[in-house]
């Protein structure tokens, strides 16, 4: 069943992407269609390798650039430029080169957050962006950094890889800390995405 999830959520992202494609050519300033299109790289970097997401992180970042130099404020463009750069940064096992993407993480963040105060979402994405940097030292101390990239590439979901390869109290705190970081962020690139896209293809989607 969680296989099947997974391929469900690789299918609709990459038909989000498509279609962003498309909608580009006709309206390349389009900002809510670029926004779209950045969080559907984000999500689709997930199912790659480390380099491969990485890659595809880079194109998530030039469509959230291209919207903010469109509309500077736009606040949910902003926040996914946040995840961006913060998924960049776990992929990156430099501490010093993966903390200038930390910190431009916490500056989208806090960007988003005084473009909509109230976003409760946007305000704990910059809670966890402060704790990033330690969480990171910790994450690729215990070797996580490869395995949740790698469990995304496989099917089995950012946070599943360790629990069955660790042991002990220590090796489960670290593994509750990977899922913390990558689950998160995932879930929330999932959120933005898949709101954005349903906004865009349906006036009002039916509650189920």
């Amino acid at each position: 069943m969680e296989m099947q999830n997974d391929f469900d959520r690789l299918l609709f992202f990459e038909h989000a992407r498509r279609s962003a494609e498309v909608t580009y050519t006709k309206n390349p300033l389009d900002t809510e269609n670029l926004t779209r299109w950045g969080g559907a790289l984000l999500e689709l970097s997930t199912f790659q390798s480390v380099e491969e997401s990485k890659s595809m992180i880079k194109d998530a970042i030039s469509k959230l650039d291209e919207a903010l130099s469109i509309d500077a404020k736009k606040h949910d463009a902003l926040w996914c430029m946040g995840n961006a750069q913060t998924s960049y940064a776990f992929l990156t096992p430099d501490k010093d080169e993966a903390k200038g993407y930390f910190d431009s993480a916490y500056t989208f963040f806090l960007q988003a957050v005084e473009e909509d105060p109230g976003n409760e979402l946007y305000r704990k994405s910059l809670e966890v962006a402060v704790k990033a940097p330690e969480l990171h030292s910790e994450v690729h101390k215990q070797g996580f950094g490869q395995q949740a990239m790698g469990a995304g590439a496989g099917g089995g979901g950012p946070s599943t890889s360790s629990a069955s390869s660790v042991k002990g109290p220590k090796a489960q705190k670290s593994s509750d800390l990977k899922y913390d970081i990558f689950g998160w962020v995932i879930l929330a690139v999932s959120i933005v995405a898949w709101v954005g896209f349903a906004k865009s293809s349906a006036p009002s989607p039916p509650q189920r």
